[in-house]
């Protein structure tokens, strides 16, 4: 019936066991013996959704949390401006609220959800008041809510994700994951079609002498998640910096993301995503698989109720006319 701050990251992330740890997965059959829990650290951020401090998240403050969250950093702008309606500079609450209702509407799970019911049960609590209301406009729900402060709690919401991410995979809290791990992260919301190659290309990551003792810092996972959100930029980067076929090497990757992007990959990075993406190991980046894998993460987070919306120029259609114009 709730969640912990740990359940809500594995609600909205896809990973997979840590490859450091020998539990499978958390939870049990009834009858079985408990085999522990899968390591993520606590969260204080996310008490913030626990309206009624119980240390538990409700059904309800859950969609208010995906509905938060299904905003891309690079859309929190034009996200206040939706809000703000009267063009006061400010939001009031019940600003937020019908637009927050509106955005719900294009969520996977907002939309099916939108009483605060879950299937099969009937009682719930109402989404409207849910989560950080009190926080964004007081305990009397009159005080005005300022751009900073709007585009501060989003950004820190984002960058909390993967943290808990992060945490997830670093089981002995050394503030480092296997290269493994990282791989994993990358392709852990690849299609059917394609995560059984890439899944093998994480596995061989453990043959060879370099990269099966590289250990990857939070900084530098941060760092890919930074690039990784800023998916249009470095799309039309790796393009316009592409060679034939839109094959990169490792320094044209690199100065794709510092140029255009603004983030900086370590060399250790970039040769984990080499090794998993150049599929016939020519030293060039397969640059097809290698967006498909990160536009299919970004998706799944936004969780859009149909393929349109901010991410919709992502699309395989929209994705073709983009290539058209580069070439």
């Amino acid at each position: 019936m709730f969640m912990l701050p740990a359940d809500l990251m594995r609600a909205v992330v896809p990973v997979f066991p840590p490859s450091e740890s020998n539990v499978v997965r958390e939870g049990r059959l009834r009858g079985e013996p408990s085999p522990g829990e899968l390591h993520c650290a606590p969260s204080k951020f996310f008490v913030l959704f626990d309206t009624n401090t119980d240390g538990l998240i409700s059904f309800a403050e859950y969609i208010f949390f995906v509905t938060l969250l299904s905003i891309p950093e690079s859309s929190f702008s034009a996200a206040f401006k939706m809000f703000d309606v009267d063009l006061s500079g400010e939001i009031d609450k019940e600003e937020f609220k019908k637009v927050m209702a509106l955005m719900r509407s294009y969520n996977r799970q907002g939309a099916a959800h939108r009483h605060g019911l879950r299937t099969g049960f009937k009682v719930g609590q109402s989404v409207e008041n849910g989560g950080v209301v009190e926080y964004f406009f007081g305990n009397d729900g009159n005080e005005p809510l300022h751009f900073d402060k709007f585009t501060s709690f989003l950004k820190e919401l984002h960058e909390e994700i993967i943290r808990l991410e992060f945490s997830h995979y670093d089981v002995k809290s050394t503030n480092t994951i296997p290269a493994k791990d990282f791989a994993l992260s990358m392709v852990a919301s690849a299609d059917m079609n394609h995560i059984s190659k890439l899944l093998d290309r994480a596995d061989t990551l453990e043959n060879d002498p370099y990269l099966k003792h590289l250990r990857i810092t939070f900084e530098e996972f941060k760092a890919f998640a930074d690039l990784r959100r800023r998916l249009e930029s470095l799309t039309m980067a790796i393009f316009a910096y592409g060679q034939v076929n839109g094959l990169l090497t490792k320094q044209d990757l690199k100065r794709a993301a510092q140029h255009v992007c603004g983030v900086e990959l370590t060399d250790r990075v970039v040769d984990i995503i080499f090794h998993v993406f150049d599929m016939n190991n020519d030293g060039h980046l397969s640059s097809e698989e290698f967006l498909r894998a990160l536009q299919r993460r970004e998706a799944d987070i936004h969780q859009p109720a149909a393929r349109g919306g901010p991410m919709g120029w992502l699309n395989p259609k929209n994705r073709s006319s983009l290539l058209q114009m580069l070439r």
